[in-house]
């Protein structure tokens, strides 16, 4: 099970736009730069947020995007079911269809995709945009990497 691009570059975006968050709008062909995107498919995945008002975009000269909330109230699993859809392993156990399954009453399978989709959103839900930002920065804080510190550079 993977999830698609939509998700996982539309997380980056929204990390991305909750670290810049105290220094105003976000510009998409920034955000589209620094995560090594294409602005045009970053464009279609900021529109869903959008309209969930996850992000706010504001026009002009210093315009661009914010976020719609705090970062510590939204969640991962917020951006994963708005670029994804409802979180399931299997359509049975659909978060918005729980009772739709015809077999539910006498599927033995049916307890692993539960169990699995709840697991599922209790991880996606357990983290915010705040605390992905702040571990961002951590990272690019102490990577030699990104700190232009070459000599401890592995291949």
């Amino acid at each position: 099970m993977k999830l698609s691009t939509k998700g996982r570059y539309g997380l980056r975006a929204m990390v991305d736009i909750a670290q810049q968050q105290d220094a105003g709008p976000v510009a998409i062909h920034t955000i589209a730069q620094r995560q090594s995107l294409s602005s045009r498919y970053l464009e279609q995945l900021l529109i869903p947020l959008k309209q969930a008002g996850l992000v706010k975009s504001l026009r002009g000269a210093q315009g661009g995007y914010v976020l719609g909330r705090s970062a510590a109230k939204i969640t991962v699993g917020d951006i994963i079911r708005v670029l994804e859809g409802p979180i399931a392993p299997v359509d049975c156990v659909n978060e918005l269809n729980l009772d739709e399954c015809r077999r539910a009453d006498y599927c033995v399978t049916r307890k692993v995709w539960t169990k699995l989709r709840d697991t599922m959103c209790e991880v996606l839900d357990s983290y915010t945009l705040e605390d992905l930002a702040r571990e961002s920065d951590v990272m690019e804080n102490t990577n030699p990497i990104l700190l232009g510190d070459d000599h401890d550079r592995k291949c």
